[in-house]
């Protein structure tokens, strides 16, 4: 008989504790977002979708020097480059399969003067694959939507660089 109430003593403490313990989880703010309506903060350094830049002049910044090609592990970049009259080379032709991307910011750690960078979109979801080959033009029109905030990004990333 003893142990017997020794057991439901013991069983009304348990009760007793994870009682406490779910009124102080009810009561306080909660952790989640609701996420359509709601945005959460994004890290400056959070890797979205990519974006070629422009100088504040709207001349295209990539020089066609081909060092995000070349340290792209997928394999997912492919640029064409012509010489100008001026005798500066500038891209012709620059596509990135975001299908073989894996957003690891090789191409915008080599980049010597910014122009690829992966901006703060997220959303960027398609219903086939063909919408995930970005060319030139798209990329461009990336960089133009989403400049302020690829800006601000990188100047609070710079101390990190």
């Amino acid at each position: 008989m003893r142990i017997i109430n020794f057991i439901k003593a013991f069983l009304l403490i348990d009760f007793m504790k994870a009682f406490y313990l779910a009124q102080k989880y009810f009561f306080r703010s909660k952790a989640t977002i609701n996420y359509p309506f709601e945005r959460g903060k994004l890290s400056p350094r959070f890797r979205g979708e990519h974006a070629l830049r422009r100088y504040p002049s709207g001349e295209e910044r990539c020089i066609g020097c081909k060092l995000c090609e070349a340290v792209c592990p997928a394999q997912a970049i492919t640029i064409e480059t012509e010489p100008r009259q001026d005798g500066t080379r500038r891209t012709t032709r620059y596509d990135i399969d975001m299908v073989k991307c894996i957003y690891c910011g090789l191409c915008e750690e080599s980049c010597p003067v910014d122009a690829i960078v992966e901006g703060p979109n997220f959303e960027f979801a398609t219903e086939t694959r063909k919408e995930l080959y970005y060319t030139k033009e798209k990329l461009l029109d990336n960089g133009d939507r989403w400049e302020s905030a690829i800006s601000e990004n990188l100047k609070l990333d710079a101390k990190y660089r």
